[in-house]
């Protein structure tokens, strides 16, 4: 090995050119990485894919309870069948169909629910949620919690509900 000479091009020391050939590599390796075909078939950098904003319409904050043991397998205000499973509530205002994201104020654990209900019909609580999403903020067995709740969006009317033209 003591024999061995290496040599670039442009007469820079052994240590120079291994730089050099460090950069290239790395060079390299950043163009390799950074773009790849997409489901769509066209060139796309090599980002982690970030979910769409969801806009927040209107914060309320107040008490949730849960609901649904004797509901299941009936219709909610949505014309859905009730399942305590799914991560869904009932508010009294929220368009039907939309989503909000339900934050315990105590463990700050949250959740996405879509508003497929109305109600809660007890005075001073703004939301009843399911046992799923009950389950999710930490309030199955407290049976309610005090919760900041966040409308997200607004669902386009279904294709089974009539609307309304408006006369101008």
């Amino acid at each position: 090995m003591a024999g061995l000479r290496v040599r670039c091009k442009y007469n820079f020391s052994l240590f120079g050119c291994g730089i050099g050939l460090v950069f290239l590599a790395l060079v390299a390796q950043s163009c390799a990485t950074l773009s790849q075909v997409n489901s769509y078939g066209t060139i796309a950098p090599n980002l982690q894919e970030i979910p769409p904003r969801q806009t927040v319409i209107a914060i309320q904050r107040g008490e949730a309870s849960w609901y649904g043991p004797g509901l299941v397998g009936k219709k909610t205000a949505s014309g859905d069948i009730f399942d305590q499973t799914q991560l869904i509530a009932a508010h009294k205002t929220f368009p039907l169909g939309s989503k909000a994201k339900v934050t315990n104020l105590i463990n700050g654990n949250s959740v996405e629910v879509e508003i497929k209900d109305r109600g809660p019909f007890v005075e001073g609580r703004i939301i009843d949620l399911s046992k799923a999403a009950a389950e999710r903020l930490g309030i199955v067995s407290a049976g309610t919690a005090p919760v900041e709740v966040e409308l997200l969006s607004e669902s386009a009317p279904r294709s089974d509900q009539p609307t309304r033209a408006r006369n101008n």
